[in-house]
């Protein structure tokens, strides 16, 4: 089974999820926006915190995986 990726309809969607989020920030009062980033940064860290990884584990796992994914010279 062959996978496509539409490149073009990924860009139109990452561009409408732009602009979609701008009007949402511009329609929002800023103690608001302030207050959902914090909860949001907050959700971040508590997430951290929870992590079943250590930093050192999770970056050795990071690392490993980006060089078995790196291309091949010469390939597609």
């Amino acid at each position: 089974m062959e996978l496509r990726f539409d490149r073009e309809k990924n860009r139109q969607e990452r561009l409408a999820f732009a602009r979609r989020h701008a009007l949402r920030v511009k329609s929002v009062p800023n103690e608001v926006w302030s207050r959902d980033q914090a909860d949001l940064i907050d959700a971040f860290f508590e997430n951290a915190r929870n992590f079943a990884l250590s930093r050192s584990e999770y970056l050795r796992v990071h690392q490993a995986r980006r060089h078995r994914l790196e291309p091949v010279h010469g390939d597609g």
